[in-house]
């Protein structure tokens, strides 16, 4: 396949670098049209060696072959990584003042961005609007990860890794018919596979929170928007499991973030009795089952087909609540597949009685599971935020790994103990592409 690998001037144009070879690699043709303020980041020689193609941001180099007209019509996906404010800017308003933006307009092909730049500037209104502009024309934004930025800064805005990219680019591609039949879409980018460890193996993965109906318009939730789950799903399948999610009322940009991974088995529930029984379908045949959805302790016992009327003066009828089935404790103790690793999720909060690892440890001894990965939540933690900090314990309490980063990054780190479990280790095996996720021994 012939790609235009587009870079703009930022500080995140040396992913561009290995993106460029995890696409080489793949067997693809690449050539890289940076902009002039990408080339003072890396210089063209180091495009034009990695790619065996010349690298230019000028319109009036190899005229004859009409470059700035040429490239766009010839291409078969374009990619540019990263996407800058500025660079966004002009291709919304349709500038053609490089070789780069002369390349977009005239591409008919899938056009994938990767933006990468400080959280202001990507939740700026004119950020926000030329990026719906652009979604709206057909090119596929990618949302930017969040975590360490330029300098102390963290927050979304971040560049998704290589590998990310490169399978949502050529997912798009191949949704559009421009990738060649037979091309295998999860296998690992790479020959150095960070993604090798979970090969062959099945994964079940629930993520979000259950709701339960207390009227046809009310129900009892919960914070979470699902996004921890979701990243451990393409985690898995990154590393190359095939992964079934089971997904609990996932948040809008979450739900968006699915699709962007490539997570096409997904069974949705809204309950805790659908979400029991999807995982417990999904489980006969998994090798690892990861209960990291928030799911309801309780339900009401009765919910009324008709919506409950306010009566004035009158305050509303007590809500009985029932309780829940244990989902990860049924299915520590029925394991229902010889040699099945159970991985569940404590959100906890401390109290008098003890500390969000004390609740933690008493959780994994009580559910039975192989390990418990134990968050603190609350007010800006744990849910709808895109850090997190996690402690591994296994079924006895003991404290197998300390996880911290990006989700995606715990992610890895919690897939880095599961494959030490599978392997028959006791200690994380490391590898994982979480690489700025802290994942530390046990240190007590």
């Amino acid at each position: 396949m012939r790609i235009v690998l587009g870079v703009s001037g930022g500080v995140a144009a040396y992913k561009a670098v290995l993106l460029l070879r995890l696409l080489r690699e793949q067997g693809h043709r690449v050539r890289v049209v940076p902009t002039a303020a990408a080339l003072r980041f890396v210089g063209a020689p180091t495009w034009e060696a990695l790619s065996g193609e010349p690298a230019t941001d000028q319109v009036f180099e190899d005229v004859e072959h009409v470059p700035h007209v040429a490239l766009g019509q010839g291409a078969d996906l374009v990619v540019v990584a990263p996407a800058t404010a500025d660079l966004l800017a002009r291709a919304a308003s349709g500038r053609a003042d490089d070789l780069l933006t002369s390349t977009l307009l005239t591409a008919r092909c899938p056009v994938v961005m990767a933006p990468a730049m400080h959280t202001e500037m990507w939740e700026h209104p004119a950020t926000v609007a030329n990026v719906a502009t652009l979604r709206a024309r057909g090119v596929h934004v990618i949302e930017p990860a969040s975590g360490r930025l330029t300098g102390a800064d963290t927050g979304p805005g971040r560049l998704p890794e290589p590998d990310e990219i490169a399978r949502v680019a050529l997912r798009v591609a191949a949704e559009a018919g421009a990738l060649a039949d037979g091309a295998d879409l999860d296998a690992p980018a790479s020959g150095e596979a960070p993604a090798g460890d979970l090969a062959g193996r099945r994964v079940v993965v629930s993520a979000g929170g259950t709701r339960e109906p207390i009227d046809p318009v009310r129900f009892i939730g919960n914070r979470s928007s699902g996004r921890q789950g979701v990243e451990l799903a393409a985690a898995a399948q990154a590393r190359g499991a095939r992964v079934t999610l089971v997904a609990a009322n996932l948040a809008p940009d979450v739900a968006a973030l699915v699709r962007e991974h490539g997570l096409d088995d997904v069974v949705p529930v809204e309950t805790t009795a659908q979400l029991r029984d999807a995982v417990r379908a999904g489980a006969t045949t998994a090798d690892v089952v990861v209960m990291a959805a928030a799911v309801a302790d309780f339900r009401p016992a009765h919910a009324p087909d008709a919506k409950i009327k306010k009566v004035p003066g009158r305050g509303p009828e007590p809500i009985a609540l029932v309780e829940n089935p244990d989902v990860l404790a049924e299915l520590a103790h029925d394991r229902l597949r010889d040699g099945q690793v159970v991985v569940g999720f404590a959100a906890e909060t401390g109290d008098a009685d003890g500390s969000v690892l004390d609740h933690g440890r008493a959780k994994a001894r009580r559910k039975g599971a192989d390990l418990l990965v134990v968050n603190a939540v609350g007010e800006g933690r744990g849910f709808a935020v895109d850090a997190n900090d996690v402690t591994v314990v296994d079924g006895g309490g003991e404290v197998v790994a300390v996880a911290s980063g990006t989700k995606r990054e715990v992610a890895h780190a919690v897939w880095d103990a599961v494959a030490a479990r599978l392997a028959g280790s006791g200690s994380p095996a490391g590898g994982g592409a979480g690489a700025s996720a802290s994942l530390l021994p046990a240190a007590e």
